[in-house]
């Protein structure tokens, strides 16, 4: 059973990346993993980013139930309704714009500060997050650096549609999710709690 806490960290991350996501693409910028793609892929098709992002991820879903389990999928799965949901807002707001090196650093800041909240409730947005903490879970991989090499071939995929300028700012922020990932893999393991031996019972045994 979910308690309320995790719940309510993991849509607190959730927001963190949808207004990291529409500061990137007011700015006319892309990130990396399946919400590089589906930012991309809404430019390229003019579609709303909410449902894309939704279908986007469905086959992921399936990667995570064989790997990560039924109940990291539902939470996934539950994360990125939240975050379509939170991003559909953006139909409802002013058109305005965002200097290029502003929605870089700040959206990247918000989103990888927004991922690493959901990484340490056991949660992801799909896509490439599955893959790396699957990857930190076998073989401690920093999830940083899968998250680094997925988005940078995202991006680079996006020069197509976005141009060389606004690639290059999309690569910074790419780079700013990576490091902020990374300073706290740490956190996203479970360590199980060491088991606390009284002296007496340590006396007695000796004795």
């Amino acid at each position: 059973m979910i308690h309320t806490k995790k719940v309510m960290a993991i849509f607190a991350g959730c927001i963190l990346v949808a207004c990291g996501i529409l500061l990137l693409r007011h700015a006319g910028l892309v990130t990396g993993g399946t919400a590089g793609l589906t930012l991309s892929l809404s430019y390229l098709f003019n579609l709303p980013f909410a449902l894309l992002f939704f279908l986007v991820n469905i086959p992921f879903y399936v990667f995570s139930v064989m790997r990560m389990g039924l109940s990291f999928t539902v939470v996934t799965a539950l994360s990125v309704t939240t975050l379509s949901l939170l991003t559909a807002i953006d139909n409802y707001l002013p058109a305005f714009s965002v200097p290029m090196l502003a929605g870089s650093v700040f959206g990247g800041l918000l989103v990888g500060i927004g991922l690493t909240i959901l990484f340490q409730n056991q949660a992801s947005l799909g896509g490439a997050n599955i893959l790396a903490l699957f990857l930190q879970k076998k073989s401690g991989f920093d999830p940083g650096k899968t998250n680094l090499i997925f988005d940078a071939t995202v991006v680079t995929l996006s020069f197509l549609i976005i141009g060389l300028i606004p690639g290059l700012f999309s690569i910074l922020s790419i780079l700013i999710i990576s490091k902020v990932i990374s300073l706290f893999k740490q956190s996203f393991v479970k360590k199980e709690k060491p088991v606390k031996v009284k002296k007496s019972a340590v006396a007695e045994a000796r004795a």
